[in-house]
């Protein structure tokens, strides 16, 4: 039940911001110059493929360690510090901007670099005045350990050790 629900907030939220608003923001912005970078635009497809690979990574992550999806209202019941919440605190939120960044780049629509910098803004928001309070509340010093050594935004070089993902979600059981 709980893998459902992941997949129609996938469908409908991610979905949505990930496909449907840029479609319509290149579609409105048609007359608008674009910034020709020739071939060179097939890079986009890294960011684009890795962003995909990262919001799914991270959807399975909240769904069966986790036991909740990624969406607000049904978060994961347990503390997740595993995959790729061992480099960086807000991997969905990356991996979707990747995703925006590599649409920008392949179809070199300076409006979805605007786009990306408005969602960046809306994240940033809401994971400071909403998110971190949240999570501070139901994980306690759990998750403020987590978050002192764990960037928010900016991925660490290496990995949290699995010694400490190990002790912090111990700590929430």
């Amino acid at each position: 039940m709980i893998a459902l629900k992941t997949l129609i907030f996938t469908v409908l939220v991610p979905g949505t911001v990930l496909l449907y608003v840029p479609h319509e923001l290149r579609s409105l912005s048609s007359n608008l110059p674009i910034f020709d970078i020739g071939a060179w635009r097939y890079i986009g497809l890294l960011p684009f493929i890795l962003g995909f690979a990262m919001y799914f990574w991270c959807a399975f992550d909240f769904t069966f360690k986790g036991r909740g999806t990624p969406a607000p209202i049904d978060p994961p019941k347990h503390f997740v510090a595993e995959g790729l919440y061992r480099f960086v605190r807000n991997p969905m939120y990356v991996g979707v901007l990747l995703i925006i960044v590599g649409q920008c780049l392949f179809f070199q629509a300076l409006v979805l670099v605007f786009y990306a910098a408005f969602l960046f803004a809306g994240f940033h928001a809401f994971v400071v005045f909403y998110e971190e309070p949240t999570l501070k509340r139901k994980f306690g010093s759990t998750y403020v350990d987590y978050s002192t050594i764990v960037p928010r935004w900016i991925p660490r070089r290496r990995p949290l050790p699995k010694s400490h993902v190990a002790a912090l979600t111990r700590r929430c059981t």
